[in-house]
């Protein structure tokens, strides 16, 4: 089975991509000895990146994985998964 369709897949690739180049930017911020507070600002747009993929997979995993289970008798295991991922993104 085929997890995530290509125009998703590729929506998430080009996010995890920029999220990178800001990953490699606060680590030259840290290494230039720049002002904690401007480090920290791209601190929470990372973050904030972070969960715009997670919000992008989660929606992928219930249109087409959950789906996908559910059609095919699985429901327990979609119930299951459901509240991991809940409980995951409340922490």
């Amino acid at each position: 089975m085929k997890y995530m369709n290509d125009k998703n897949k590729l929506k998430v690739i080009r996010r995890l991509k920029l999220l990178e180049g800001q990953l490699r930017g606060l680590q030259k911020m840290v290494e230039n000895d720049i002002y904690c507070i401007d480090v920290i600002t791209q601190t929470s747009a990372v973050k904030q990146g972070l969960s715009s993929v997670e919000d992008l997979l989660l929606e992928n995993h219930l249109d087409h994985c959950v789906s996908h289970q559910i059609k095919s008798g699985q429901e327990i295991k979609a119930k299951k998964e459901i509240i991991k991922v809940y409980k995951l993104k409340r922490k």
